[in-house]
């Protein structure tokens, strides 16, 4: 009768030693047999009619080799589940075991060793007494303001005007790189644009005054753009933002068109495709939904700071010990291509904080019950939806949006990430539930410069 060891050799670390005689494995081997002579097909001889001797002289060692690795694989799970071990990924097969030792003429006692890595028990913190804030954004009337201007202009009428009058018109422009001599440089960037005159420096803009299609004129990047208009453009020509010598470079700017965009007129027409599915007659509604629009964004930001700060507290405040030694040695037996020591113990802080945070979050979900069900996988999928295709939830009964979301539940790739993320927003639900964070109200610019504090990777 097989019989399984277990013996500490580490922190959270046991080898578990299965051992399996005759009995164990010779039953399984010789049915295992029988089964491949009724389907072996064999020149000269009928389907099922192939002598037991030959099929066991051309198959026996495999096949007998095969079985006695399954039957010790079956007896190390069936250790594991009435032991109750909870472990990191797969036993590890040690060094010491020899799948050659495995003789069909001479059936044995055989050996086979695995290592394990336990999973810890450890405690989480008590966010109910950590002091965290939630943030309130002050939403103000220049605000508004902002928003219903860019409205006003995302939704009106381009023109052509003969020449630039203000900041408000648009410019096609061909950014050329040239020399300090005012030559294009010859393999230099050369890209395309559209820009507002208002993203130029104030500075620099009187010079953009009455220019018309076709004209030219040499900028230095540094002198014409202030540094957050800098950054973008910078980025958008292929450069490294990082790269001081990047704002120092200097471009012809070739005006391919001239525009200007009318806006909108401040009434129902315009309120219907600003704000579409809603009633609105007059201004004063329209700056109301505004106002509660913004006040939605910013609360949105604030929960995500707040979760931020949360996924924080528990990562940094749990205490959790790790069976290092048995975890590295998975790193580089588990990929594809063999990691080196080097790289192991590069990536091992990084793998184990991930690993950290997986714990924390299965711990969360065990203890509190909580399920992501197939309507929440359902509603997801519609809520993907109709954010790319901008559509209001009134419109979920049709059928193709059934249809659509159905097959969605078939995509197996789809069902996992949905999985994940609606665990995950369920895991920080209740977890806000358990602060007491402290409500106050904040600007926009001290909300931007609280957050930069916390700049994280995502979770």
């Amino acid at each position: 009768m097989a019989t399984v060891t277990r013996e500490n050799i580490g922190l959270l670390n046991d080898k578990i030693t299965v051992k399996v005689g005759t009995n164990d494995y010779l039953p399984s081997f010789e049915k295992a047999l029988k089964t491949y002579s009724k389907s072996a097909n064999i020149p000269g001889f009928r389907k099922g009619m192939v002598p037991a001797g030959m099929i066991k002289k051309m198959h026996g060692p495999a096949v007998f080799t095969e079985e006695v690795l399954r039957t010790v694989e079956k007896e190390l799970n069936t250790f594991m589940t009435s032991e109750k071990l909870e472990i990191f990924a797969q036993p590890l097969p040690l060094s010491e075991n020899d799948a050659h030792q495995i003789d069909m003429n001479k059936p044995d006692e055989y050996a086979f060793a695995f290592e394990v890595g336990l999973k810890p028990e450890f405690q989480l913190p008590d966010l109910g007494t950590e002091p965290l804030t939630r943030y309130k954004v002050i939403v103000t009337e220049e605000m508004i303001n902002d928003e219903i201007e860019r409205l006003r202009l995302r939704n009106g009428k381009m023109t052509d005007p003969e020449s630039v009058t203000g900041d408000e018109n648009v410019l096609n422009l061909t950014f050329t790189e040239i020399d300090a001599d005012g030559k294009e440089i010859e393999g230099g960037i050369k890209k395309d644009n559209s820009l507002l005159v208002k993203y130029f420096s104030e500075s620099f803009r009187p010079n953009l005054m009455d220019k018309k299609t076709g004209d030219t004129i040499n900028i230095q990047l540094s002198q014409v753009f202030e540094p957050k208009e800098r950054e973008w453009i910078i980025s958008d020509l292929g450069l490294d933002k990082n790269d001081s010598a990047a704002a120092e470079k200097q471009f012809r700017l070739d005006i391919t068109k001239v525009g200007y965009v009318e806006k909108s007129e401040l009434n129902e027409e315009f309120y219907k495709v600003a704000l579409p599915g809603k009633t609105i007659t007059t201004e004063e509604e329209f700056r109301a939904e505004i106002k509660k629009d913004i006040e939605s964004y910013w609360e949105t930001q604030s929960r995500n700071h707040l979760q931020h700060e949360i996924y924080h507290v528990l990562l940094d405040h749990t205490n959790i010990s790790f069976p290092e030694s048995f975890l590295k040695k998975w790193m580089q037996t588990n990929e594809e291509k063999k990691k080196s020591e080097e790289e192991v113990e590069a990536e091992f802080p990084s793998f184990v904080n991930q690993l950290k945070w997986t714990l924390i979050i299965d711990k969360i979900v065990r203890e509190n019950n909580i399920e992501v069900l197939p309507e929440d996988l359902k509603a997801f999928a519609k809520q993907q939806l109709f954010g790319y295709m901008g559509m209001n939830i009134g419109d979920a009964e049709q059928p193709w949006i059934t249809e659509y979301v159905n097959k969605m539940m078939q995509d197996k790739k789809f069902v996992e990430d949905a999985y994940h993320r609606i665990q995950t927003d369920k895991v920080f639900s209740f977890a806000d539930q358990k602060v007491n964070a402290v409500e106050q109200e904040i600007s926009v610019d001290d909300f931007a410069k609280e957050t930069a504090k916390h700049q994280h990777h995502q979770h």
